[in-house]
């Protein structure tokens, strides 16, 4: 894929560079509710959210059981090691605990004098704390990163991606908070500092001319990008070649891709969310996906 001053041409890559064969990536879990949002639980279970609220868990069939609902567009969710479901909803601004059994409560709604305006995606670290893009208005420049602490307080954790933080990954190490900024559009980094505060924003890789949304490690350090448009998924090494895993111009299959998750026996199943259409997505990989955190909160 060719690369101007630092910034890859992912038009002339989409174009010129062999695609992965469609054919690889396979319908699972049809019938959801335009799922953005997908996430894996401590056990494997996947589970995603739906247009009107609705929390799934998926069986490895792919069957969907919906354990949940909350007030409104269900989008990035994370899990702790009960299998509590923490998910991001656009309608009360907040982010909403949901219990196996599907008991729904508040989690936070933002900090005093700065309530979430657009709350979309979360993860957790090892010591349980839970990291939050507020994607802000499109168009307003106006995104930033907070963070709810074990014991329930949440802070502003970073202004220092405004240009609408989507999808979360914490890198390997996890010293590193990777942040997709849909308008920049690209993927950048927030160091965290040994005290828990945020350090230094690096651009990782920008995509000009994309729209990304989700991001997810390998267990060797290779992220992937879901992009909302194109329809299509990058994958960027620790060499720094960014190649295309798929691309469907069809809008059919990878369609409006969004969040990404790993499951199976060997974690070497991808699990895209589809938000234009009513399944999940997966694909065979090679390397499992890089373990994710779930966290004892009492």
């Amino acid at each position: 894929m060719s690369q101007v001053s630092g910034v890859w041409d992912v038009t002339i890559g989409l174009e010129s560079d062999p695609l992965r064969d469609l054919a690889e990536f396979r319908t699972w879990a049809n019938g959801l509710d335009h799922p953005e949002g997908v996430a894996e639980g401590p056990d494997g279970t996947i589970y995603a959210g739906g247009e009107l609220g609705q929390v799934y868990r998926i069986a490895p069939d792919g069957t969907a059981q919906q354990i949940g609902m909350v007030d409104g567009f269900a989008l990035g969710l994370a899990l702790d090691a009960d299998s509590n479901v923490y998910i991001c909803e656009t309608s009360t601004h907040s982010v909403k605990k949901v219990t196996p059994e599907g008991v729904v409560s508040n989690y936070t709604s933002g900090v005093p004098g700065r309530a979430f305006v657009n709350p979309n995606y979360p993860v957790f670290d090892a010591e349980g704390n839970l990291y939050i893009t507020d994607s802000g208005h499109w168009g307003g420049k106006d995104g930033c990163i907070l963070v709810v602490r074990p014991d329930r307080t949440t802070e502003l954790f970073s202004e220092g991606v405004p240009a609408f933080p989507n999808g979360l990954a914490l890198s390997p190490d996890g010293q590193w908070l990777y942040v997709v900024a849909s308008e920049l559009p690209g993927i950048v980094r927030v160091a965290i500092e040994p005290d828990g505060s945020a350090g230094t924003v690096e651009t990782v890789v920008e995509l000009p001319k994309n729209v990304p949304d989700g991001i997810a490690f390998d267990a060797e350090g290779t992220l992937y990008i879901a992009c909302y448009a194109p329809s299509v998924v990058y994958r960027f090494g620790t060499d720094g070649v960014l190649d295309v895993l798929g691309y469907d111009w069809q809008n059919t299959q990878l369609a409006a891709p969004t969040n990404i998750a790993f499951t199976g026996p060997q974690r070497t199943t991808m699990v895209i969310g589809s938000l234009s259409r009513w399944h999940l997505t997966t694909i065979e990989m090679e390397i499992p996906g890089l373990p994710m955190r779930f966290p004892k909160l009492g």
